[in-house]
């Protein structure tokens, strides 16, 4: 693509600000007079995978170390490997991860008011079919031996309102102002998932039931269209969904994978499980038996074959390994092996997610704080509420997480953008949007810390998941072995799990140690 001059680059930005602003309603309203507010960017690590990205990082191995195996990056997909491996008996292993936190998508963080998730937030309820995450809850003490769930981590009701017309609703699914004929719609679309879901083609892991469909060739807007879906509540509900869990619009998603976020889980009465740090709970957890192994602040800068082995290049240490489980994002890997496979058509979604402090909770009437809460027509995906499941009677402060899939430009232009734009704008940004259901909510917050990723999680466009690109990825073979949810083009919990467990398997057969 041809570069744009610095005044081209400059002049887009100031129009995508406009746009933002007007999408919001808010050009031409200057912030009010408030409390000050402080706050700062989190886990800025882009500088150095910058440097990756580049090669300019030269790794100077002093110490050398030999280990059978080697597992990068330590998200749910490493842990899970790991998870696997020590569960086998086999120990011989080492975790490597960038940050300074183990987690990735599952990371937390923690002040004076509360624990607080930075990625994801609860564990859907699994469905009978996923076994891995049904054993692991079984270790964690969530699921007994008679199948019955620990009520004290399933969510605490009200669980979800949604913010429609100036009011709020219970529910995410718009109520509020739908006539009978876009009820009908609505009523319609269910019926569809449901058929879907009756297929056992919609499955999680999808391994267990996916096969290649031409509707993986259409866009999920497209799919709705053909389908004589129109109602505006209808598209906006499941535009949602689809920013919710791939971070890219309906328009952008594969109808294939916007069907499977409808029809690949039960539609449970109950769940889902959640805590004040989201699923850095099941991190930390994990993290019980799992810490001895993990080396955090350890960027992998260079993986090359020496004396018959896999040298992972990290800080002042080159391990020696047998095999490597790469846990990390796909795309990464070419950077560091020369041997990488070809990774051109993996698309990542850029997001911004923040966490806002309150000193006390806005002014409500008529209407109980839910654990979710979503802004009808924003172009972010609202806020969870860090101290829903506090039992205490009265809690004034607390902390609020809120999420933005920034899917309205292309990712290139919107990280180019989370780059640019200071902390400043962006709590700006934040605060105007939440003023629109609590117009105190300046006189509210203390502190708002963010987090920016640009490659949050894999989209699945169009063509994606039944595509040559994710085929000749899963069929690659090598002492390399790739682990991360990218592979499956769905960046959920169990696709991650298995695709580590799944890794950890291939490892052990490599070495004979079945």
């Amino acid at each position: 693509m041809r570069a744009e001059s610095s005044q081209q680059t400059a002049d887009h930005a100031e129009l995508l600000d406009r746009r933002r602003l007007l999408s919001l309603g808010l050009v031409g309203l200057g912030p009010k007079t408030e409390r000050p507010v402080q706050g700062r960017f989190v886990d800025d690590s882009h500088e150095l995978a910058h440097r990756l990205r580049d090669r300019t990082i030269r790794a100077l191995p002093k110490a050398e170390v030999r280990i059978p195996v080697v597992i990068v990056g330590a998200g749910i997909a490493g842990l899970s490997a790991a998870w696997w491996l020590e569960r086998r008996g086999f120990r011989d292993f080492l975790l490597l991860e960038l940050e300074k936190q183990p987690g990735g998508n599952s990371r937390w963080g923690e002040n004076e008011v509360s624990a607080y998730p930075w990625g994801a937030h609860y564990l859907p309820l699994p469905n009978q079919e996923s076994t891995l995450v049904r054993e692991l809850c079984r270790e964690f003490g969530l699921l007994d031996a008679q199948g019955s769930w620990q009520e004290r981590h399933l969510c605490h009701s009200p669980q979800e309102r949604l913010f429609l017309h100036g009011r709020w609703q219970e529910g995410l699914e718009p109520e509020l102002g739908v006539t009978r004929k876009q009820r009908d719609q609505f009523r319609r679309f269910h019926e569809k998932m449901q058929q879907f879901r009756e297929t056992r083609q919609f499955t999680l892991p999808m391994e267990l039931g996916a096969k290649p469909s031409p509707l993986d060739r259409i866009s999920f807007s497209e799919w709705l269209r053909q389908e004589g879906f129109d109602s505006p509540y209808l598209l906006w509900y499941v535009d949602y969904a689809c920013r919710d869990d791939y971070g890219s619009r309906a328009r952008d998603t594969s109808a294939w994978a916007g069907i499977h976020y409808f029809a690949a889980r039960e539609r449970a009465e109950r769940g889902p499980l959640t805590w004040p740090e989201g699923n850095g709970w099941l991190v930390r957890k994990l993290l019980i038996k799992l810490a001895k192994y993990v080396r955090t602040q350890s960027m992998v800068g260079a993986i090359r074959r020496r004396q018959g082995r896999l040298s992972v290049e990290a800080r002042e240490t080159a391990y020696l390994a047998q095999a490597v489980i790469w846990a990390a994002p796909t795309f990464v890997l070419r950077y560091v092996f020369e041997e990488c496979p070809d990774t051109s058509g993996l698309t990542y979604s850029p997001w911004l997610t923040a966490n806002l402090t309150l000193d006390r909770m806005p002014a409500e009437r008529d209407s109980e704080r839910a654990w979710d809460n979503v802004l009808f027509d924003s172009p972010a995906l609202g806020y969870v509420v860090a101290t829903h499941q506090n039992l205490a009677s009265r809690t004034e402060r607390s902390v609020w997480t809120y999420y933005w899939a920034l899917a309205d430009q292309p990712p290139a232009r919107i990280r180019q953008m989370l780059l640019e734009k200071d902390w400043h704008f962006w709590k700006e940004e934040i605060l105007r949007d939440l003023e629109r259901a609590h117009p105190d909510i300046r006189q509210c917050v203390s502190r708002i810390d963010i987090l920016r990723l640009g490659h949050a999680m894999v989209r699945p466009y169009p063509g994606w998941i039944f595509g040559e690109t994710r085929r000749r990825l899963l069929a690659w073979s090598s002492d390399i072995v790739l682990a991360n949810s990218d592979l499956s083009g769905l960046s959920v919990f169990e696709e991650a799990q298995y695709r580590g467990v799944r890794a950890a398997e291939r490892v052990l057969r490599r070495l004979g140690r079945t």
